[in-house]
């Protein structure tokens, strides 16, 4: 199943953020994958259960990313 990423202004006072879901691996990979993407992006973030977020809109940076990681990207 492909990775879904999307921009989300719901909830966070009109501040976006980039949220990437439906990651299938364990937390240890997704934080490593978090720490890549915050330091490509240049942005803060965290990551919760199978999701990360990246402060602000990055979508098409972190599609780019994903893609030449090697993930497949919805």
């Amino acid at each position: 199943m492909a990775i879904k990423i999307r921009k989300e202004t719901g909830g966070r006072r009109g501040k976006t953020v980039t949220m990437i879901s439906n990651i299938k691996h364990n937390p240890q990979v997704i934080e490593d994958l978090e720490k890549k993407l915050k330091k490509h992006c240049g942005a803060g973030g965290t990551s919760y259960a199978k999701t990360i977020e990246i402060q602000g809109d990055h979508v098409d940076k972190v599609r780019k990313f994903l893609e030449k990681e090697g993930f497949s990207v919805n």
